[in-house]
């Protein structure tokens, strides 16, 4: 293995550790690292569905080739990644406790166990299980007899050995449904509280009392959830979206992949459950000591928040945009001027007030929108069926293999279909992953185009949260290739033949690479050769090799990877001119910014793209040029200013390990999102200079669209 490549699978976990040491960090509100540490778990419990569920897939048909970068076999990755995972069970086991500890001394929070009971609070737990739990409770008895049940994915179930004349058996009881699952415990002024599935385990003596229990814990089973879409591909006489609900219902019993328990079963009863799961290795079961599962505390958040406001980050609302005139309308104002919002320091209203000014525009004849994933109660999608009732073409694709966004994205085609929108679906071997509207105006001087360009997906929630770049454009050039695209979608093409935007799958990669050869070039030649990266996560081992080439040329490469990253920074003789830093806080870092070159000629792409194989071969991604003077010096600004924090960022090591720049003497503390918040907040008393939409020559690409 080179050592200036990292493993995929293993460099995720690292990220996942950074989202666990926010739940350590003691300058974190306490409320915030409960909410880290189950974020923590939830990240986990996807990625073995999803990941370590395609890996075992792999290793089950004997069809598996090695890991490109580092040559692990899916065997070896898997063994790596249960080694690491007892690792982190651990350390989530010590954050929660720690966390715990502190609430109950600070505030009195306390989450209880039976030996902490009053003889008063006994009484109570017992009445409450025998009248609100145990009538709703389904035990079974499994053996040689009786069929082992079918284990819900990540529900809570409690499990004991009994003994019988004849031998052991096996007792299950589901201990999640049709109850609260924290119980506040009464009498005392501070909250004291258990959960229902303890509750259930602690009387287990009740629920099988013509048995002796010889051992009992809480188990949680992880399946598989990684559907396989090729197998009910499309058949001309089915609708799409009864193929991908029927998929989603096989996702349920998908095969386990992970065990967890809360309590020391017996050997016997651990392989008698590793038997009946189908569970393959003793490195699939993992005991922790905290609860199995955390989206319990949202409950409790509910409970204290506006009681203890300390426990949580004080309550940021996004701000206005200071390049935009609150009373003029939106659409007027993109005709003059291109405008960038930054997400979630600005708010998205600007762009829904588009769609709504769009949906009611005379002038306007279409909208065409590609929507990935989008809010419960979205009110993007109620513009777009406005404009259809007002008489606009609609044409909207709606990604259904968005994963986990599969049921709300079937909904809402439904919805859209019903209203009079256009409604497709991604090409059949393909998803569609750009975030793209392009606007359509029929107007005295001619047709006009409005394009906006996005980072994140078109969700009202998440745009409070992730941190993404939204550009609205005039710029002609760019909705001529916009609208290229969206007539390839149309047609079952793969668009390839643009000019300004970059699309993947058929240019995106191979413009990015002619991109960073001319900075090798630049560098060879005696002048200063720079990339700059923002990314989730970079995987795609072309790519890679290429800015290990740039590196080795003496280009400067900055890149800001929020996940996974394949490529290990600062080894000598191949990446020692790269640093990469990961940013973990309050907000999701989420957008994704090309910079190549120094200077005001330097060229600047946003994208929804990551540097990942998936997004740059076997997704519809687009990146967009940023070409207006002022927005280039915004977001170059900001980019640098995520290398000077000290506070959330952290910097890789030339082995691959992270760590928190320390603070040089003198140094003031500086965080980039808290800076951002600031800026945003104080961005009405600035004056933000615009300019008008700038006309670039055209790049020729030659590229024959293929078949989607």
């Amino acid at each position: 293995m080179k050592n200036f490549y990292d493993n995929r699978e293993l460099s995720w976990l690292k990220f996942n550790e950074r989202v666990l040491d926010e739940a350590r960090d003691p300058n974190v509100p306490l409320g915030e690292r409960l909410n880290f540490a189950a974020i923590f778990q939830s990240n986990l419990d996807e990625f073995f569905m999803i990941r370590v569920g395609s890996l075992c897939d792999c290793v089950l048909v004997g069809d598996a080739a090695p890991d490109n970068k580092t040559g692990f076999s899916a065997e070896t990755q898997l063994e790596l990644i249960y080694k690491r995972c007892q690792d982190l069970g651990l350390m989530r086991d010590a954050a929660y406790f720690s966390i715990a500890e502190e609430l109950e001394n600070k505030y009195d929070i306390e989450q209880v166990d039976f030996r902490a009971l009053s003889k008063k609070e006994e009484e109570f737990t017992r009445e409450y299980f025998k009248k609100e739990i145990m009538p709703l409770l389904n035990p079974q008895v499994t053996d040689k007899r009786y069929p082992f049940p079918f284990l819900q994915n990540k529900a809570i179930y409690a499990v004991c050995q009994l003994e019988t004349k004849s031998g052991t058996c096996l007792g299950i009881v589901a201990a999640s449904g049709n109850f609260n699952r924290v119980l506040s415990l009464p009498y005392e002024k501070k909250m004291r509280y258990m959960l229902a599935e303890e509750l259930i385990l602690h009387y287990m003596p009740i629920i099988f009392s013509n048995y002796k229990i010889l051992s009992k814990s809480l188990l949680r089973v992880t399946r598989n959830a990684d559907i396989n879409l090729e197998e009910g591909m499309y058949d001309h006489d089915i609708d799409y979206r009864d193929i991908m609900a029927t998929l989603l219902k096989e996702r349920r019993i998908l095969r386990p992949i992970r065990m967890e328990l809360s309590r020391n079963l017996s050997d016997a009863a651990v392989d008698y459950l590793k038997k009946r799961l189908t569970l393959t290795s003793n490195g699939q079961i993992f005991h922790l000591n905290s609860p199995l599962d955390l989206s319990f505390i949202y409950d409790i958040k509910t409970k204290i928040e506006d009681k203890y406001v300390d426990l949580y980050y004080e309550h940021y609302t996004p701000q206005k945009s200071a390049m935009i005139e609150p009373k003029k309308p939106i659409i007027e104002q993109i005709l003059a001027h291109d405008v960038l919002l930054s997400y979630p320091y600005e708010s998205i209203k600007p762009f829904l007030s588009l769609l709504q000014e769009a949906s009611e525009d005379s002038e306007v004849v279409s909208l065409k929108i590609t929507l990935y994933r989008v809010a419960r109660q979205s009110k993007v999608v109620e513009a777009l069926i406005n404009a259809a009732e007002n008489g606009k073409d609609v044409f909207v694709l709606v990604e259904l293999r968005a994963r986990f966004d599969e049921e709300n994205n079937i909904g809402w085609s439904k919805a859209l279909e019903k209203a009079g929108c256009t409604v497709m679906y991604g090409p059949d071997s393909i998803k569609v992953h750009s975030k793209l509207l392009l606007i359509t105006k029929k107007t005295a001087d001619g047709v006009k185009h409005i394009t906006q360009i996005g980072t994140g997906n078109y969700n009202e929630k998440t745009s409070a949260l992730y941190t993404d770049l939204s550009l609205m454009t005039a710029n002609e050039e760019i909705g001529v290739d916009a609208s290229y695209i969206f007539n390839c979608l149309a047609t079952g093409l793969l668009p390839g033949q643009t000019q300004f935007l970059l699309a993947s799958p058929l240019n995106l990669q191979s413009r990015i690479i002619d991109k960073i050869d001319a900075q090798i070039a630049a560098s060879k030649a005696g002048n200063t050769g720079f990339i700059g990266l923002k990314l989730n996560s970079l995987t795609d081992k072309l790519l890679i090799d290429k800015l290990i080439e740039a590196s080795k040329a003496g280009v400067k490469i900055d890149m800001a990877v929020r996940g996974i990253c394949c490529l290990v920074a600062g080894v000598a003789g191949y990446t020692e001119n790269i640093r990469v830093i990961s940013i973990v806080g309050r907000f999701l870092e989420h957008s994704r910014i090309y910079i190549f070159g120094t200077g005001d000629d330097c060229q600047i792409y946003i994208s929804s793209a990551d540097f990942m194989t998936r997004n740059t071969l076997r997704r519809i991604e687009v990146a967009a040029p940023v070409l207006d003077t002022n927005i280039k010096k915004r977001i170059k600004r900001g980019f640098s200013l995520m290398f000077s924090d000290n506070v959330k960022a952290r910097m890789m090591r030339s082995d691959g390990i992270y760590y928190h720049r320390p603070q040089t003497p003198g140094e003031q503390t500086f965080s980039f999102q808290d800076y951002q918040m600031e800026k945003a907040m104080n961005a009405e008393k600035l004056s933000v200079k615009v300019s008008p939409v700038v006309k670039v020559k055209p790049v020729k690409v030659k590229v024959k669209p293929k078949k989607a």
